[in-house]
Protein backbone atom coordinates (compact mmCIF):
# COMPACT_ATOMS: atom_id res chain seq x y z
CA UNK A 1 0.00 0.00 0.00
CA UNK A 2 0.92 3.36 -0.50
CA UNK A 3 0.55 7.31 0.41
CA UNK A 4 -2.48 7.48 2.59
CA UNK A 5 -5.32 4.51 3.59
CA UNK A 6 -7.49 2.65 1.36
CA UNK A 7 -9.41 4.98 0.00
CA UNK A 8 -13.07 5.70 0.28
CA UNK A 9 -15.67 8.29 -0.67
CA UNK A 10 -13.85 10.09 -3.18
CA UNK A 11 -14.19 13.64 -4.99
CA UNK A 12 -14.65 13.89 -9.22
CA UNK A 13 -13.48 17.07 -11.09
CA UNK A 14 -13.65 16.68 -14.67
CA UNK A 15 -14.84 13.64 -16.37
CA UNK A 16 -11.00 12.66 -16.59
CA UNK A 17 -10.47 13.75 -12.76
CA UNK A 18 -7.94 16.04 -14.28
CA UNK A 19 -6.31 18.84 -12.01
CA UNK A 20 -7.24 22.03 -12.93
CA UNK A 21 -4.47 23.86 -14.18
CA UNK A 22 -5.65 27.50 -15.97
CA UNK A 23 -3.17 29.59 -13.04
CA UNK A 24 -6.01 32.21 -13.02
CA UNK A 25 -8.79 29.33 -12.07
CA UNK A 26 -6.03 27.94 -9.64
CA UNK A 27 -5.15 31.39 -8.31
CA UNK A 28 -8.66 31.97 -7.80
CA UNK A 29 -9.73 29.13 -6.31
CA UNK A 30 -6.59 29.39 -3.46
CA UNK A 31 -7.78 33.20 -2.89
CA UNK A 32 -11.13 31.88 -2.06
CA UNK A 33 -10.45 30.79 1.22
CA UNK A 34 -8.94 33.30 2.89
CA UNK A 35 -11.86 35.86 0.89
CA UNK A 36 -14.79 33.49 2.46
CA UNK A 37 -13.23 33.04 5.63
CA UNK A 38 -13.27 37.12 5.84
CA UNK A 39 -16.74 37.29 5.06
CA UNK A 40 -18.31 34.51 7.03
CA UNK A 41 -16.60 36.40 9.81
CA UNK A 42 -18.22 39.60 8.98
CA UNK A 43 -21.50 37.81 9.26
CA UNK A 44 -20.68 35.94 12.18
CA UNK A 45 -20.36 39.16 13.87
CA UNK A 46 -23.84 40.37 12.67
CA UNK A 47 -25.64 36.94 14.07
CA UNK A 48 -23.64 37.38 17.28
CA UNK A 49 -24.67 41.34 17.58
CA UNK A 50 -28.37 40.16 17.11
CA UNK A 51 -28.22 37.65 20.06
CA UNK A 52 -27.04 34.49 18.90
CA UNK A 53 -24.61 32.77 21.21
CA UNK A 54 -21.14 33.47 20.77
CA UNK A 55 -20.17 29.41 20.93
CA UNK A 56 -23.04 28.64 18.59
CA UNK A 57 -21.81 31.25 16.02
CA UNK A 58 -17.94 30.36 16.24
CA UNK A 59 -18.82 26.71 15.86
CA UNK A 60 -20.70 27.25 12.65
CA UNK A 61 -17.94 29.68 11.40
CA UNK A 62 -15.14 27.40 11.84
CA UNK A 63 -17.67 24.34 10.47
CA UNK A 64 -18.01 26.03 7.83
CA UNK A 65 -14.34 27.13 6.79
CA UNK A 66 -12.86 24.14 7.06
CA UNK A 67 -15.73 22.13 4.44
CA UNK A 68 -15.01 25.18 2.32
CA UNK A 69 -10.74 24.75 2.97
CA UNK A 70 -11.26 20.77 2.24
CA UNK A 71 -13.12 21.30 -0.85
CA UNK A 72 -10.72 23.76 -2.38
CA UNK A 73 -7.47 21.82 -1.39
CA UNK A 74 -8.96 18.88 -2.29
CA UNK A 75 -10.33 19.61 -5.86
CA UNK A 76 -6.74 21.39 -6.48
CA UNK A 77 -4.73 19.22 -5.12
CA UNK A 78 -0.69 19.63 -6.12
CA UNK A 79 1.01 21.74 -3.99
CA UNK A 80 -2.23 22.70 -1.94
CA UNK A 81 -2.65 19.18 -1.21
CA UNK A 82 0.93 19.45 0.64
CA UNK A 83 -0.56 22.32 2.00
CA UNK A 84 -3.45 20.09 3.00
CA UNK A 85 -0.73 17.68 4.74
CA UNK A 86 0.77 20.03 6.66
CA UNK A 87 -2.17 21.72 7.77
CA UNK A 88 -3.30 18.70 9.13
CA UNK A 89 -0.08 18.66 11.57
CA UNK A 90 -0.61 22.35 12.41
CA UNK A 91 -4.45 21.81 13.33
CA UNK A 92 -2.83 20.34 16.77
CA UNK A 93 -1.85 23.53 18.38
CA UNK A 94 -5.58 24.91 18.25
CA UNK A 95 -7.14 24.94 21.05
CA UNK A 96 -10.09 21.92 21.17
CA UNK A 97 -12.96 23.11 20.22
CA UNK A 98 -12.03 25.49 17.42
CA UNK A 99 -9.27 22.06 15.87
CA UNK A 100 -12.45 20.00 15.66
CA UNK A 101 -13.81 20.66 12.11
CA UNK A 102 -10.46 21.37 10.70
CA UNK A 103 -9.27 18.00 11.86
CA UNK A 104 -12.20 16.07 10.34
CA UNK A 105 -12.04 17.81 7.26
CA UNK A 106 -8.15 17.84 6.86
CA UNK A 107 -8.22 14.09 7.49
CA UNK A 108 -10.71 13.56 4.74
CA UNK A 109 -8.43 15.69 2.30
CA UNK A 110 -5.54 13.44 3.16
CA UNK A 111 -7.87 10.34 2.73
CA UNK A 112 -9.52 11.18 -0.49
CA UNK A 113 -8.69 11.61 -4.35
CA UNK A 114 -10.33 13.69 -7.21
CA UNK A 115 -10.13 9.88 -8.51
CA UNK A 116 -9.35 9.40 -12.75
CA UNK A 117 -12.04 7.38 -14.33
CA UNK A 118 -10.39 3.84 -15.53
CA UNK A 119 -9.97 5.20 -19.28
CA UNK A 120 -7.64 8.33 -17.99
CA UNK A 121 -6.03 5.56 -16.11
CA UNK A 122 -5.37 3.45 -19.38
CA UNK A 123 -4.37 6.72 -21.33
CA UNK A 124 -1.55 7.38 -18.61
CA UNK A 125 -0.50 3.68 -18.84
CA UNK A 126 0.07 3.96 -22.27
CA UNK A 127 1.70 7.12 -23.11
CA UNK A 128 4.23 5.85 -19.72
CA UNK A 129 4.58 2.62 -20.48
CA UNK A 130 3.42 1.96 -24.17
CA UNK A 131 0.38 0.25 -25.27
CA UNK A 132 1.53 -3.25 -24.55
CA UNK A 133 1.49 -2.13 -20.71
CA UNK A 134 -1.12 -4.61 -20.18
CA UNK A 135 1.63 -7.65 -20.52
CA UNK A 136 3.23 -6.41 -17.65
CA UNK A 137 0.76 -7.38 -15.31
CA UNK A 138 -1.22 -10.66 -14.79
CA UNK A 139 -3.68 -8.44 -13.30
CA UNK A 140 -4.50 -4.87 -12.57
CA UNK A 141 -7.21 -3.47 -10.48
CA UNK A 142 -9.02 -0.28 -12.54
CA UNK A 143 -10.07 0.83 -9.00
CA UNK A 144 -7.69 3.22 -6.95
CA UNK A 145 -6.35 1.92 -3.90
CA UNK A 146 -5.45 4.75 -2.28
CA UNK A 147 -4.32 8.27 -2.64
CA UNK A 148 -0.87 10.22 -3.85
CA UNK A 149 -0.63 13.80 -3.03
CA UNK A 150 -0.07 14.19 -6.74
CA UNK A 151 -1.86 11.12 -8.43
CA UNK A 152 -3.41 7.80 -7.33
CA UNK A 153 -1.72 4.11 -6.82
CA UNK A 154 -3.17 0.86 -8.10
CA UNK A 155 -3.30 -2.23 -6.88
CA UNK A 156 -1.92 -4.88 -9.16
CA UNK A 157 -0.05 -8.11 -9.84
CA UNK A 158 3.21 -8.29 -11.83
CA UNK A 159 3.77 -10.66 -14.46
CA UNK A 160 5.87 -12.74 -11.99
CA UNK A 161 2.92 -13.59 -9.92
CA UNK A 162 4.17 -10.39 -7.11
CA UNK A 163 1.21 -7.95 -5.87
CA UNK A 164 2.69 -4.76 -6.78
CA UNK A 165 1.16 -0.70 -6.14
CA UNK A 166 1.60 1.15 -9.36
CA UNK A 167 1.17 5.03 -8.24
CA UNK A 168 0.54 7.14 -11.48
CA UNK A 169 0.30 10.82 -11.60
CA UNK A 170 -2.49 12.75 -12.06
CA UNK A 171 -2.73 14.58 -15.59
CA UNK A 172 -1.87 18.00 -15.25
CA UNK A 173 -0.09 17.90 -11.92
CA UNK A 174 3.37 18.88 -13.17
CA UNK A 175 1.84 22.08 -14.96
CA UNK A 176 -0.15 22.52 -12.02
CA UNK A 177 2.69 22.44 -9.53
CA UNK A 178 4.83 24.65 -11.81
CA UNK A 179 2.27 27.31 -11.61
CA UNK A 180 1.57 26.82 -7.78
CA UNK A 181 5.01 27.56 -7.69
CA UNK A 182 5.61 30.64 -9.92
CA UNK A 183 2.93 31.97 -7.78
CA UNK A 184 4.35 30.77 -4.92
CA UNK A 185 7.74 32.87 -5.41
CA UNK A 186 5.61 35.92 -6.46
CA UNK A 187 4.05 36.43 -2.69
CA UNK A 188 6.97 34.92 -0.86
CA UNK A 189 7.61 39.04 0.45
CA UNK A 190 4.27 38.29 2.60
CA UNK A 191 6.07 35.97 4.49
CA UNK A 192 8.64 38.71 5.59
CA UNK A 193 6.80 40.57 8.25
CA UNK A 194 6.65 37.31 9.88
CA UNK A 195 10.80 36.64 9.27
CA UNK A 196 12.57 39.60 9.54
CA UNK A 197 15.80 38.13 9.53
CA UNK A 198 14.93 35.78 7.06
CA UNK A 199 16.55 34.77 3.47
CA UNK A 200 12.96 34.30 2.33
CA UNK A 201 13.51 34.04 -1.73
CA UNK A 202 16.32 31.51 -0.72
CA UNK A 203 14.20 29.49 1.43
CA UNK A 204 11.34 29.52 -1.02
CA UNK A 205 12.85 28.71 -3.84
CA UNK A 206 15.00 25.56 -1.87
CA UNK A 207 11.28 24.45 -1.20
CA UNK A 208 10.23 24.80 -4.87
CA UNK A 209 13.09 22.68 -5.53
CA UNK A 210 11.83 19.92 -3.17
CA UNK A 211 9.09 20.24 -4.30
CA UNK A 212 9.70 19.30 -8.29
CA UNK A 213 11.51 16.82 -6.56
CA UNK A 214 9.05 14.93 -5.68
CA UNK A 215 7.47 14.98 -9.23
CA UNK A 216 10.52 13.16 -9.99
CA UNK A 217 9.65 9.09 -10.09
CA UNK A 218 13.01 8.35 -11.69
CA UNK A 219 14.63 10.00 -8.43
CA UNK A 220 11.81 8.95 -5.82
CA UNK A 221 12.88 5.11 -7.75
CA UNK A 222 16.63 5.69 -6.62
CA UNK A 223 16.03 6.94 -3.14
CA UNK A 224 13.61 4.04 -2.00
CA UNK A 225 16.28 1.58 -3.37
CA UNK A 226 18.61 2.91 -1.31
CA UNK A 227 16.59 3.07 2.04
CA UNK A 228 15.46 -0.53 0.91
CA UNK A 229 18.98 -1.85 0.69
CA UNK A 230 19.83 -0.06 3.56
CA UNK A 231 16.76 -1.66 5.71
CA UNK A 232 16.85 -5.20 3.91
CA UNK A 233 16.23 -7.42 6.26
CA UNK A 234 15.87 -5.53 9.10
CA UNK A 235 13.53 -6.70 12.32
CA UNK A 236 11.73 -2.95 12.70
CA UNK A 237 11.39 -1.60 9.34
CA UNK A 238 10.09 -2.34 5.72
CA UNK A 239 11.10 -0.70 2.92
CA UNK A 240 8.99 -1.99 -0.25
CA UNK A 241 11.23 -3.17 -2.94
CA UNK A 242 10.69 -0.91 -6.00
CA UNK A 243 9.36 -3.36 -9.17
CA UNK A 244 9.67 -0.95 -11.77
CA UNK A 245 9.35 2.39 -13.02
CA UNK A 246 8.73 4.65 -16.28
CA UNK A 247 8.34 7.95 -16.52
CA UNK A 248 5.41 9.05 -14.35
CA UNK A 249 4.55 5.60 -12.98
CA UNK A 250 6.31 3.96 -10.19
CA UNK A 251 5.94 0.08 -9.27
CA UNK A 252 6.88 -0.98 -6.22
CA UNK A 253 5.94 -4.24 -4.02
CA UNK A 254 2.28 -3.90 -2.22
CA UNK A 255 2.90 -4.52 1.63
CA UNK A 256 -0.01 -4.72 3.81
CA UNK A 257 -1.07 -3.32 7.19
CA UNK A 258 -2.17 -1.34 10.07
CA UNK A 259 -2.37 2.20 8.59
CA UNK A 260 -0.45 4.71 10.92
CA UNK A 261 -3.63 7.38 11.16
CA UNK A 262 -5.53 3.82 12.99
CA UNK A 263 -2.72 3.60 15.88
CA UNK A 264 -3.47 7.28 16.42
CA UNK A 265 -7.46 7.13 16.43
CA UNK A 266 -7.57 4.47 18.53
CA UNK A 267 -3.85 2.48 19.65
CA UNK A 268 -3.48 1.51 22.96
CA UNK A 269 -0.52 2.70 24.97
CA UNK A 270 1.71 -0.04 24.53
CA UNK A 271 1.29 -0.01 20.96
CA UNK A 272 1.90 3.88 20.66
CA UNK A 273 4.91 3.44 22.50
CA UNK A 274 6.30 0.93 20.21
CA UNK A 275 5.08 2.93 16.91
CA UNK A 276 6.28 6.16 18.44
CA UNK A 277 9.69 4.53 19.21
CA UNK A 278 10.09 3.36 15.46
CA UNK A 279 8.73 6.31 14.15
CA UNK A 280 11.62 8.20 15.39
CA UNK A 281 14.30 5.67 14.88
CA UNK A 282 13.52 5.42 10.85
CA UNK A 283 13.00 9.21 10.50
CA UNK A 284 16.28 9.67 12.29
CA UNK A 285 18.64 6.87 11.55
CA UNK A 286 18.39 7.43 7.52
CA UNK A 287 21.66 9.40 7.05
CA UNK A 288 23.97 7.16 9.47
CA UNK A 289 22.26 3.99 7.34
CA UNK A 290 21.71 5.23 3.87
CA UNK A 291 23.06 8.71 3.48
CA UNK A 292 19.70 10.19 3.53
CA UNK A 293 17.13 11.97 5.35
CA UNK A 294 13.56 10.69 4.76
CA UNK A 295 11.54 13.87 4.45
CA UNK A 296 7.72 13.41 4.26
CA UNK A 297 6.45 12.13 7.63
CA UNK A 298 3.06 12.31 7.44
CA UNK A 299 0.59 9.55 8.50
CA UNK A 300 -0.52 8.07 5.22
CA UNK A 301 3.28 7.43 4.38
CA UNK A 302 3.24 4.51 7.04
CA UNK A 303 1.67 1.19 8.11
CA UNK A 304 2.55 -1.37 10.79
CA UNK A 305 2.76 -5.07 9.27
CA UNK A 306 1.09 -8.10 11.01
CA UNK A 307 4.59 -8.83 12.06
CA UNK A 308 4.90 -5.49 13.66
CA UNK A 309 7.30 -3.31 11.57
CA UNK A 310 6.98 -0.19 10.58
CA UNK A 311 6.13 -0.11 6.98
CA UNK A 312 7.40 3.22 4.84
CA UNK A 313 6.12 4.11 1.34
CA UNK A 314 6.67 7.46 -0.56
CA UNK A 315 10.67 8.41 -0.92
CA UNK A 316 10.25 11.61 -3.39
CA UNK A 317 11.15 14.31 -0.54
CA UNK A 318 14.60 13.08 1.07
CA UNK A 319 17.53 14.66 1.34
CA UNK A 320 21.45 14.80 1.64
CA UNK A 321 21.93 16.21 5.44
CA UNK A 322 24.27 19.21 4.41
CA UNK A 323 27.46 19.81 4.72
CA UNK A 324 28.46 20.26 8.27
CA UNK A 325 25.16 19.24 9.75
CA UNK A 326 26.58 16.26 12.24
CA UNK A 327 29.09 19.30 13.81
CA UNK A 328 26.47 22.05 13.95
CA UNK A 329 23.46 19.61 15.41
CA UNK A 330 26.25 18.56 18.17
CA UNK A 331 26.76 22.54 19.16
CA UNK A 332 23.20 23.13 19.23
CA UNK A 333 21.95 20.38 20.98
CA UNK A 334 24.86 20.66 23.13
CA UNK A 335 23.73 23.97 23.90
CA UNK A 336 20.07 23.30 24.80
CA UNK A 337 21.10 20.63 27.29
CA UNK A 338 23.61 22.87 28.71
CA UNK A 339 21.00 25.53 29.10
CA UNK A 340 23.74 28.85 28.71
CA UNK A 341 22.59 31.57 26.93
CA UNK A 342 25.65 33.06 25.45
CA UNK A 343 26.26 29.63 24.25
CA UNK A 344 23.34 29.56 22.29
CA UNK A 345 22.76 32.62 21.03
CA UNK A 346 26.87 32.24 19.87
CA UNK A 347 25.88 28.75 18.25
CA UNK A 348 22.79 31.10 16.55
CA UNK A 349 24.93 33.24 14.93
CA UNK A 350 28.02 30.64 13.46
CA UNK A 351 26.01 28.67 12.33
CA UNK A 352 23.82 31.51 10.26
CA UNK A 353 20.57 31.40 12.49
CA UNK A 354 20.87 35.33 12.73
CA UNK A 355 21.47 37.49 9.92
CA UNK A 356 24.58 40.00 10.51
CA UNK A 357 24.18 43.21 12.29
CA UNK A 358 20.88 41.21 13.57
CA UNK A 359 21.01 42.24 17.68
CA UNK A 360 19.69 39.11 19.37
CA UNK A 361 18.14 38.42 22.67
CA UNK A 362 20.17 35.88 24.05
CA UNK A 363 18.14 35.66 27.80
CA UNK A 364 14.73 34.74 25.80
CA UNK A 365 16.32 32.54 23.17
CA UNK A 366 17.37 30.31 25.70
CA UNK A 367 13.90 30.37 27.34
CA UNK A 368 12.59 29.35 24.37
CA UNK A 369 15.26 26.36 23.42
CA UNK A 370 14.54 25.59 26.90
CA UNK A 371 11.13 24.11 25.91
CA UNK A 372 13.16 21.17 23.79
CA UNK A 373 15.39 20.63 27.06
CA UNK A 374 13.31 17.58 28.81
CA UNK A 375 13.04 15.54 25.76
CA UNK A 376 16.75 15.60 25.51
CA UNK A 377 18.08 14.80 29.00
CA UNK A 378 15.16 12.63 29.79
CA UNK A 379 15.71 8.85 29.26
CA UNK A 380 12.24 8.23 27.69
CA UNK A 381 9.64 10.96 27.34
CA UNK A 382 6.34 10.94 25.92
CA UNK A 383 4.87 13.26 23.46
CA UNK A 384 1.61 14.91 23.46
CA UNK A 385 -0.21 17.25 21.59
CA UNK A 386 -0.50 19.14 24.96
CA UNK A 387 2.97 19.30 24.92
CA UNK A 388 2.94 20.54 21.37
CA UNK A 389 0.43 23.06 21.62
CA UNK A 390 2.07 24.26 24.66
CA UNK A 391 5.37 24.73 22.74
CA UNK A 392 3.73 26.35 19.50
CA UNK A 393 1.80 28.75 22.11
CA UNK A 394 4.88 29.92 23.83
CA UNK A 395 7.24 30.44 20.54
CA UNK A 396 4.45 32.39 18.46
CA UNK A 397 3.32 34.58 20.91
CA UNK A 398 2.69 37.71 18.75
CA UNK A 399 5.26 40.92 20.57
CA UNK A 400 7.74 42.64 19.65
CA UNK A 401 10.31 41.33 21.33
CA UNK A 402 9.48 37.97 19.84
CA UNK A 403 12.70 36.50 19.56
CA UNK A 404 11.38 35.10 16.23
CA UNK A 405 11.65 37.48 14.59
CA UNK A 406 15.49 38.03 15.30
CA UNK A 407 16.03 34.74 13.65
CA UNK A 408 16.23 33.25 10.79
CA UNK A 409 16.16 29.53 9.00
CA UNK A 410 19.30 29.10 6.14
CA UNK A 411 17.94 27.96 3.31
CA UNK A 412 19.91 24.95 3.10
CA UNK A 413 18.53 23.17 5.78
CA UNK A 414 14.97 24.36 5.08
CA UNK A 415 14.38 20.42 4.02
CA UNK A 416 15.46 19.20 7.33
CA UNK A 417 13.55 21.75 9.27
CA UNK A 418 10.30 20.72 6.88
CA UNK A 419 10.93 17.04 8.43
CA UNK A 420 12.04 17.74 11.40
CA UNK A 421 9.17 19.84 12.04
CA UNK A 422 6.36 17.49 10.23
CA UNK A 423 7.75 14.61 12.19
CA UNK A 424 7.42 16.12 15.43
CA UNK A 425 3.76 17.33 14.73
CA UNK A 426 3.18 13.07 13.81
CA UNK A 427 5.02 11.79 16.86
CA UNK A 428 2.78 13.98 19.38
CA UNK A 429 0.00 12.32 17.48
CA UNK A 430 1.04 8.94 18.01
CA UNK A 431 1.54 10.02 21.56
CA UNK A 432 4.20 7.54 22.59
CA UNK A 433 7.03 7.49 25.17
CA UNK A 434 10.45 6.97 23.16
CA UNK A 435 13.82 6.89 23.91
CA UNK A 436 14.52 10.62 22.20
CA UNK A 437 18.33 10.32 24.38
CA UNK A 438 18.93 7.08 22.12
CA UNK A 439 17.57 7.83 18.69
CA UNK A 440 19.35 11.24 18.76
CA UNK A 441 22.81 9.16 19.04
CA UNK A 442 22.18 7.11 16.29
CA UNK A 443 22.03 11.09 14.01
CA UNK A 444 24.77 12.69 16.13
CA UNK A 445 27.12 10.16 17.93
CA UNK A 446 28.75 12.85 20.15
CA UNK A 447 25.49 14.07 22.11
CA UNK A 448 25.55 10.79 24.26
CA UNK A 449 28.00 12.31 26.44
CA UNK A 450 26.52 15.47 26.58
CA UNK A 451 22.71 14.50 27.41
CA UNK A 452 24.69 11.99 30.25
CA UNK A 453 25.88 14.37 32.42
CA UNK A 454 22.77 16.94 32.21
CA UNK A 455 22.04 18.23 35.74
CA UNK A 456 18.22 16.54 35.64
CA UNK A 457 17.05 18.46 38.12
CA UNK A 458 17.23 21.76 36.67
CA UNK A 459 15.03 20.66 33.94
CA UNK A 460 11.71 23.07 33.23
CA UNK A 461 8.80 20.92 35.16
CA UNK A 462 6.31 19.63 31.99
CA UNK A 463 2.86 18.14 32.53
CA UNK A 464 2.65 16.54 29.43
CA UNK A 465 1.83 12.95 30.44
Amino acid sequence: MHEGDEAGSVLRFGRAGDVPVRPVVRSARLASIPLGFAGRRVAATGKRMIGRPRVEVDAELHARTARHMFEVLGELRACAAKLGQFLSIYELVLPAQIAAPYRVALSQLQESTPAMLPSAVHAVLAEQLGEGWRGLFRDFDDRHAAAASLGQVHRAVWNDGRTVAVKLMYPGAREAVAGDLRHLKRVSWLASPFLSGADIRGIVDELCLRITDELDYELEAANQRRFAAAYAGSADFLVPAVVHQCGEVLITEWVDGKPLSQVIANGHQRERDRVGELFLRFNLTGPAQCGLFYGDPHPGNYRVTADGRLAVFDFGACAEPPLGFTEMAADLLAGIVGGDPDIMAANARRYGFVAPGVELDAAALADELGLFREPLVQPTFRFSTKWLRSVVQHVSQLHLSNVNRQLTLPARLTPIGRMFVAGAGVLCQIGGEVRVRDAVRTLVPEFVEVANTAPITSIRSSDNH
